[in-house]
């Protein structure tokens, strides 16, 4: 077996917070280290390979000795760094900027600490892989990529190396690890043989991984002295102490071809994307008001030199690592999601002081002139697009009679809806606000001038209607009866809509070997129907029902000029080995099922299968008899889970296994136990039906305005040199969004980054007006590029990888006005 070779790893797998808390982790992966650096003494062909900016970090901070013994390994060669990412994280549920910042994170903490970034990305104890990955590794320096989840028989691959291509033609070369990642017992004998194996032409060489992991350990004395006896033998491969760059490097010098597999790598945890609403919740709320915060800190240092937000790198990182596949994924043991709880808090709670602080200073710069008896109103937009948006806001020592304006003194409709405040004197505004392109308007409420009557949404307990739906409640079922899109002529629902459905759910705490949840055993039932909110704004029926010791309250809001249903859900869930899901039928035919992954979409069949999204999917087709194409997309601000089969399509709501519950321990059917996703939970999803797509519809501006709403402050009067109204950037067209607007890294420059999201290839144009600049550049499906404004206006605009470096070449027509 001499022609054949093996490379092998020296690994220790490290969770840092699994069936145990990061306190922990921290001291394992000291331990792990530290037996590491020992066997490099006692072995000098020993090398060792290990992920995780944040175990770095760790170590660092609380053993600086041991973190200079490192050094001095990875300068020599014998100690690899992989990932390049913060943690390894789960990569299906984040956002895709936070793939973003964990090689941002990842990669310079490496650069500047030990003087090199790494080639290899790393995650292979993750439980699926988004389709979106190998553009965000590629333009982050991460030439090639592991992983070992999914197994052979969970996902079919040409091959243990193949090419990874992302829509937009950008490719990693992977490797997916045979077996194991870590092995157990003192030989490796029967792992080195089922990995010689493996080997296949046109390969000669692969990668076997050993050493003890999970909870860190690394590889042993018996490790390594096993592999040396192992070498000596002639019915063994040739064996070498290698790293995951020296195998790379070796079957690229050999300029052997590979198949290319244009997919995402799915699935092997199909519970875990509902594992947890907590978790999940907490995370999309600190992606969103991070990237807000710093759009709004950055455009107020540039124009009020307001101090950029501090602290911003220990909140991101903080959300890193609570990104961590078995954290995020919802797997962890119940005291884990206290430590969660606490920094995703830490982070929130960062962003949430820099937000403030950056509209404070927009917003007291802006002039607005006194008006007796007047309550300014300013409401900051997020995104590069203008929007029109549903606005609610506390205020107090309201006097009737009163209207509300805007920054030209036109009249706009409002409504006082009930107060979050249980007491005199305080009132809750709702009104539509428009707002331009990431920047900002002024709204008053003040003393009524002249009565103005709006119309509003014809309502009554049962029923909604406006120029585009009619809306009807089934009072027995507690459901949508109907749902006709006035102007199509179409009643687009084949059935009972919102229709909370409970799914017998007794598999662990990941879903080990399960695909698909459609046991049900029931459904709410409802308890009271009925019209809660009525003016010009909007109108609410709420729908109160009960299933076993839980309740579920959905308010489904419409409104006069918004062509989208929002519903409203308070959930009290108290069941055991269940799962709650919202389904959907939808009447059409040649259904397509799109699902918003991170940075991008992906088409998946409607057979079924529990499948990770983002904040939205849609199901489109054709009405049958009419070939007329028509959809509808439903967005959520906390969920990642759905399903569709055939014509229906399903937002999985509530699942409630044991916490950390791994089979094929078989819980006692008299024990004590604690359950995930108890009590209440409360989240927003909007329906948005549509004519034609949901590229047409909108389906992606909606979905970040439900995720990151606008920011409405109650200012007073004051001059200023603002205007009352005012657009600090513009994108268009459509397609083209802009993600982030931040300070760079290195400096005082901006750094801008957009992406295309309907997967068309298209020239986009950002605007700056204030500093009167232009970028133009060709953007490739599904791309998403990197531009760094200099502070200094007479330098140019340049295109940078993800990690804010450079490009070489500008590529894609890159042009300044």
């Amino acid at each position: 077996m001499k022609h054949k070779k093996l490379h092998m790893i020296g690994n220790a797998h490290i969770d840092p917070v699994w069936l145990w808390r990061w306190q922990e982790g921290l001291q394992e992966a000291k331990a792990t280290f530290r037996s590491a650096l020992d066997r490099m003494q006692e072995y000098p062909d020993f090398k060792f390979t290990s992920s995780s900016a944040a175990l770095y970090e760790w170590v660092e901070e609380n053993d600086p000795a041991m973190f200079e013994e490192i050094k001095e390994r990875v300068a020599e060669g014998r100690w690899s760094i992989v990932g390049g990412w913060w943690v390894e994280p789960d990569c299906n549920i984040p956002a895709g900027e936070s793939y973003v910042r964990q090689a941002l994170y990842g990669q310079r903490y490496f650069a500047a600490k030990f003087g090199r970034k790494t080639a290899v990305g790393f995650n292979p104890d993750s439980f699926g892989h988004n389709a979106m990955l190998p553009q965000i590794l590629k333009k982050s320096g991460l030439d090639y990529y592991v992983f070992m989840r999914p197994h052979p028989h969970e996902k079919g691959l040409p091959g243990r190396v193949f090419w990874w291509e992302a829509p937009d033609g950008s490719r990693v070369l992977c490797f997916r690890i045979p077996y194991e990642y870590v092995t157990w017992g003192k030989s490796v004998e029967k792992h080195v043989l089922r990995c010689a194996h493996e080997i296949r032409p046109p390969l000669k060489e692969l990668m076997c991984f050993y050493g003890v992991g999970n909870h860190g350990g690394g590889p042993t004395r018996e490790n390594i002295e096993s592999i040396r006896e192992l070498a000596r033998r002639q019915d063994f491969p040739e064996l070498v102490f290698s790293t995951p760059e020296e195998f790379f490097a070796s079957i690229v010098e050999q300029d052997l071809s590979f198949p290319v597999v244009h997919d995402d790598l799915q699935h092997h945890a199909s519970g875990c994307y509902a594992a947890h609403s907590g978790v999940k919740w907490w995370n999309r709320r600190a992606e969103h008001t991070l990237l807000a915060a710093e759009k709004f800190s950055a455009l107020a240092s540039w124009m009020t030199g307001q101090p950029y937000g501090e602290g911003m790198d220990r909140a991101w990182k903080n959300v890193l690592f609570n990104q961590f596949h078995d954290v995020l994924a919802g797997t962890s043991l119940e005291e884990a999601y206290e430590d969660a709880r606490d920094t995703y808090g830490e982070a929130m709670a960062i962003a949430g002081r820099s937000l403030n602080h950056a509209i404070q200073s927009l917003a007291w710069n802006v002039d607005i002139p006194e008006e007796p008896g007047a309550k300014p109103i300013v409401v900051f937009n997020p995104h590069a697009w203008d929007s029109t948006v549903p606005i609610e806001l506390e205020v107090g020592g309201l006097k009737d009679p009163h209207e509300l304006v805007d920054d030209q003194g036109q009249v706009i409709p409002h409504q006082l809806v009930q107060s979050h405040a249980t007491t005199r004197g305080r009132y809750r505004v709702s009104f539509r606000a428009e707002l331009p392109s990431l920047g900002y308007r002024v709204y008053r409420l003040r003393p009524e001038k002249h009565r103005t009557d709006f119309p509003a949404v014809t309502a009554l307990d049962t029923v909604m209607e406006n120029d585009f739906f009619r809306l009807e409640i089934c009072p027995a079922t507690g459901c949508i009866k109907s749902l006709l899109d006035k102007e199509a002529g179409f009643s687009m629902l084949a059935g009972l809509g919102a229709r909370p459905a409970v799914i017998e759910d007794h598999s662990d705490t990941w879903s080990h070997d399960v695909l698909n949840f459609n046991d049900e055993i029931g459904t709410f039932q409802p308890v009271e129907v009925r019209r809660v909110e009525h003016g010009p704004v909007k109108s609410v029926i709420r729908v109160i029902s009960t299933y076993g010791r839980s309740r579920l309250v959905q308010d489904f809001t419409m409104y006069p000029k918004l062509p989208q249903i929002d519903v409203k859900v308070e959930l009290d869930w108290r069941e055991q080995f269940k799962l709650l899901k919202l389904k959907f039928p939808v009447d059409l035919a040649f259904r397509k099922a799109t699902y918003e992954i991170p940075y991008g979409t992906i088409v998946r069949a409607g057979d079924g299968k529990e499948q990770p999204g983002q904040s939205w999917i849609d199901l489109s087709g054709i009405i049958q008899g009419r070939d007329e194409r028509y959809g509808l997309s439903i967005i959520n601000n906390a969920k990642y889970s759905y399903s569709v089969l055939h014509k229906e399509v399903s937002i999985t709501v509530a699942r409630s296994p044991i916490y950390a519950h791994h089979d094929p321990m078989v819980p006692a059917a008299d024990g004590h136990y604690s359950y995930i996703d108890q009590g209440i939970q409360r989240f927003t999803y909007t329906l948005l039906p549509h004519r034609g797509s949901w590229e047409e519809a909108g389906t992606v501006r909606r979905a970040l305005e439900l995720n990151q709403p606008a920011v409405v402050l109650l200012e007073t009067f004051h001059r200023g040199k603002l205007p009352q109204k005012a657009s600090f950037v513009t994108v268009i067209p459509e397609n083209v969004v802009l993600s982030v607007l931040k300070k760079a890294e290195d400096g005082g420059d901006l750094i801008l980054r957009c992406w295309e999201a309907w997967g068309r290839a298209v020239e986009a144009e950002i605007e700056l007006p204030w500093w009167q600049r232009v970028i133009r550049a060709q953007f490739g499906p599904y791309e998403i590029k990197t531009f760094r404004v200099r502070h200094d206006c007479t330098q140019p605009i340049v295109e940078t990888n993800l990690l804010e470096e450079p490009l070489d070449v500008l590529k894609g027509g890159l042009s300044e006005q």
